[in-house]
């Protein structure tokens, strides 16, 4: 049966572009109502005016995920707009690149605030509401490679990332009595307002969809798509679990990557 989110709300944060903007997009097109969380007003704007020419009902919150208060605010305000939260997708974040020596305590803190602490704010914000009802809800982390991958220079992304997981896991054995459902959403290489194929140095480039059985970068709306299964309430048996949506860079060891990746250089220097 097709999925179906029929008077349910959706918070999605970091909603208003990107891989944000693309869960909302699959959320609202499956019937939910879909409350944007994010902090730039002029872009949510504009994602707001593609949600609802798309038919979405949708409005936008602002809200820094870091901001214990701002997080309370806009579930608050939500609620008061909405009357419900049934789905809660913690998208927004914001990534380090600081080799080890050259991050401060304050880049950590950032990063980890945002990514992780975020994270939590928001769940914990959004099940105060499904908690009052006896008919669920969903939690969804987006993460990243970078959670599985070695990443260097960008340790206290990597880290916060990787929290991600044991989070999504403590909160969905505590919450299956109240039929809640944690999982994490793990994304691969995807083009996104953040990063394109085009800002990729060209031998990174290569090798990169060389690595990929799919033979491309992913696209905000095959993480939509990921997002909606996660959300959709007939999904009742799945939580606590990590979704891998990376075209198969997951599964290539390395020595095919690589023989793939100088196959393909051949092939475009002909």
């Amino acid at each position: 049966m097709p999925f179906d989110l029929s008077g349910r709300v959706a918070v999605v944060t970091g909603g208003n572009g990107g891989i944000g903007l693309g869960i909302a997009s699959a959320l609202g097109a499956a019937g939910a109502a879909v409350a944007v969380w994010a902090r730039k007003p002029e872009k949510t704007a504009e994602a707001l005016a593609s949600l609802e020419a798309a038919g979405v009902e949708a409005e936008g919150f602002g809200c820094d995920v870091a901001d214990e208060a701002q997080v309370a605010s806009a579930a608050e305000a939500t609620v008061g707009r909405f009357g419900r939260i049934d789905v809660c997708v913690a998208n927004a974040g914001v990534s380090g690149h600081e080799d080890l020596l050259g991050t401060t305590l304050a880049d950590w803190d950032r990063v980890l605030r945002t990514d992780l602490t975020g994270t939590f704010l928001c769940f914990r914000e959004c099940v105060r509401d499904m908690a009052r009802r006896d008919d669920g809800g969903a939690l969804v982390a987006v993460s990243s490679g970078a959670a599985v991958h070695a990443a260097p220079r960008m340790a206290s992304y990597a880290a916060a990332k990787a929290g991600l997981g044991g989070l999504v896991r403590s909160l969905a054995a505590e919450l299956a009595p109240r039929r809640i459902r944690a999982n994490v959403l793990l994304p691969g290489w995807t083009a996104s307002s953040k990063q394109t194929e085009a800002s990729v140095p060209e031998d990174l480039r290569i090798e990169t969809v060389a690595s990929i059985p799919a033979g491309r970068w992913g696209l905000p709306e095959d993480l939509g798509t990921a997002a909606l299964y996660l959300a959709d309430p007939t999904l009742a048996f799945h939580t606590g679990m990590e979704l891998r949506v990376d075209g198969g860079y997951s599964i290539m060891p390395p020595y095919l990557a690589a023989r793939a990746a100088r196959r393909l250089e051949t092939q475009l220097d002909a």
